[in-house]
This record gives C-alpha cells, sequence and structure tokens, in this order.
C-alpha cells in the first residue's frame, strides 16, 4: 500500500493525491501537521532517502531559515527530534511503499508507483503516437 505524508494547504500534495486517484492507485493519507511522525518514523523516511536528510528538508520553507541548523553537523538524534516537532520543514509530498520513496510531486517520476505493466502500455501507446 502507498503510503503519502501531506499537509493541508500544500499544492504539491494535492496533485499528487489526484494523480493516484487518477490512476486508480490506491494510497493511505497522513496530514503530517495535525499527525507528525515521530523520531523513529522519521528515521525510517530517512533511511530509505537517497539524498539523506537534505533530501527531506524543505530549504527554501523560512521556517528552517528561522532555526537556524545545519542539519548535515548535527547528531541524527537531535536532527530527528527537530523534524518530529517542525514537520512544516519537510519537503511535501512523501510518497513510499515497500520498495520506493519519492519527496516532492515530479509527474515524471510519480510514475514509478504505476504498476510496471501500466507504464510499459502507457509508453507503447507513446511510441505508437510518435510513429503515426
Amino acid at each position: 500500500m502507498i503510503e503519502i505524508y501531506t499537509a493541508p494547504s500544500c499544492t504539491s500534495c494535492k496533485k499528487a493525491k489526484s494523480w493516484l486517484a487518477k490512476h486508480n492507485i490506491a494510497f493511505e493519507e497522513r496530514n503530517i501537521i495535525a499527525d507528525p511522525l515521530t523520531p523513529e518514523e522519521v528515521k525510517q523516511v530517512l533511511m530509505r532517502c537517497d539524498d539523506g536528510i537534505e533530501g527531506l528538508i524543505s530549504s527554501r520553507n523560512r521556517f528552517v531559515k528561522t532555526l537556524g541548523y545545519d542539519f548535515e553537523d548535527l547528531p541524527l538524534s537531535r536532527a530527528l527530534k527537530i523534524i518530529s516537532d517542525n514537520p512544516q520543514i519537510l519537503r511535501r509530498p512523501i510518497i513510499m511503499d515497500d520498495k520506493r520513496l519519492h519527496v516532492g510531486y515530479n509527474e515524471e517520476e510519480i510514475r514509478t508507483f504505476l504498476p510496471r505493466t501500466v507504464r510499459v502500455l502507457e509508453n507503447a501507446g507513446v511510441r505508437m503516437q510518435n510513429v503515426i
């Protein structure tokens, strides 16, 4: 089952949920502002993130700048606690299943959550249209 971590006013979250629904992909949504991730849950997400902690933190977020932390220099336990206590600093949406993790909304990259057979068929359809 796909899990998607969102925030209510997040446009990218709305786009991701709409895309998943349009493609009939079941998902469980969690509003991380109302129901923040625990430090252990943040750690589990971080372990799957190729870009490390910087891949999860929204560097353009004003609140991140006011915190004034360089997350790469913090002890892991401290960074996890700060993120858990301040979920608004996370990039959103965070979409994951048993095998994949994607942070943010990108229509091309989110396609990895389509079943392989659907991706193959859609790619074949695009190639056929290019031939015609």
